[in-house]
């Protein structure tokens, strides 16, 4: 959920199922002041509606009544009439904060990207996705054609800082790796956080052309500039070979199985005789309880073709037919994530 990396409130609040019904409501009114920057304009102290409204060109009284809906769920606080002030819960919506999701509340809250959410249904009744019902393209696809929409989904995939993959870093011993394979790693963030980790370790980041040209045009961290090689490609087709260990983070959550198979298949056939398979996925949970997990599984139904979220006893079967022996499951700590291990049998 948008909350889940927000600071905890004292606030006590409880739903009934007809209040649920109004979730979309709360949704679209945080896109609006996260698009609008209001956290950023609050982070010196209170400010009048007035003031806000006059630097983000909204109208005064319009955007006062969306700050007192949210203030009454702990985002903003109305410390004087028609002034408000960050609390908490609403200081996540800043830019450039740790645990920032401003750009994930403005990302979800695009047109393009919530529309298909409009057409639920069709997924259910068909099964297939109803972003590509409605675009005809997958996803992804559609970044690598809409230039702005795929520069928002950089900002997204890129906020997160060094010190925020210490926990992965944590969890698991990558010392013993000589080259490591990051597949599909985007901006390259987590593999510079564990090369920076260990001083000795080669990395290679492989991923669609248009996204290594934003890594080159970025330019590689000095701290591993030397160690660090950039491959484009897709890894439906192949994948770089002699790595002693390929990394997955979520990727095979986005893809049915067959096709995630088949990316698993090509890390087999490209890696050393003794080399590992590492993926961060999250695990879906059995009962009843609340899991954003289980949301976000119906997100791959709806975004993504074929996406699913899967259990500890999927993983194992997909490990299986990708050739490998899943060894170990390990929990990330203040995470979703569980790092799944796997080897050559």
């Amino acid at each position: 959920m948008v909350l889940s990396n927000s600071k905890p409130s004292n606030i006590q609040l409880s739903f009934t199922t007809a209040d649920l019904i109004y979730a979309y409501v709360l949704s679209r009114m945080m896109y609006v002041v996260a698009k609008l920057g209001i956290a950023d304009l609050l982070k010196d102290g209170s400010q009048h509606c007035d003031a806000l409204a006059s630097a983000t060109n909204t109208h005064s009284d319009s955007l006062y009544r969306v700050l007192r809906a949210l203030a009454g769920f702990g985002i903003f606080a109305e410390t004087q009439p028609r002034c408000f002030e960050l609390t908490p819960q609403a200081d996540c919506l800043q830019s450039n904060v740790p645990g920032s999701i401003r750009n994930e509340a403005i990302l979800r809250g695009e047109e393009y990207y919530y529309k298909p959410w409009e057409n639920l249904m069709y997924s259910v009744q068909t099964g297939e996705s109803a972003f590509e019902h409605l675009y005809g393209v997958d996803l992804y696809q559609y970044y690598e054609q809409n230039a702005v929409a795929g520069e928002l989904f950089h900002k997204y995939t890129s906020h997160t800082s060094q010190e925020a993959y210490a926990p992965y870093l944590e969890a698991y011993d990558f010392s013993s790796i000589g080259k490591l394979v990051d597949i599909g790693g985007g901006t390259g963030n987590l593999l510079t956080a564990i090369l920076e980790a260990n001083p000795t370790m080669t990395g290679v980041l492989f991923d669609l052309p248009k996204s290594i040209d934003r890594v080159k045009n970025l330019g590689e961290p000095v701290s591993v500039h030397n160690r660090c090689q950039l491959i484009e490609g897709s890894f439906f087709e192949g994948v770089p070979q002699g790595g002693d260990a390929y990394l997955l983070r979520e990727i095979l959550h986005l893809w049915d199985d067959e096709r995630a198979i088949n990316i698993l298949k090509h890390c087999h056939q490209a890696m050393k005789e003794q080399g590992r398979l590492l993926v961060l996925e999250c695990i879906m949970p059995s009962g009843n309880e609340y899991s954003g997990v289980k949301v976000e599984d119906v997100h791959m139904l709806v975004v993504c073709s074929g996406g699913r979220e899967r259990t500890e006893t999927e993983f194992k079967e997909l490990f299986k037919s990708g050739g490998f022996k899943l060894t170990k499951i390990i929990p990330i700590k203040n995470s979703r994530f569980s790092l799944f291990e796997g080897v050559k049998p």
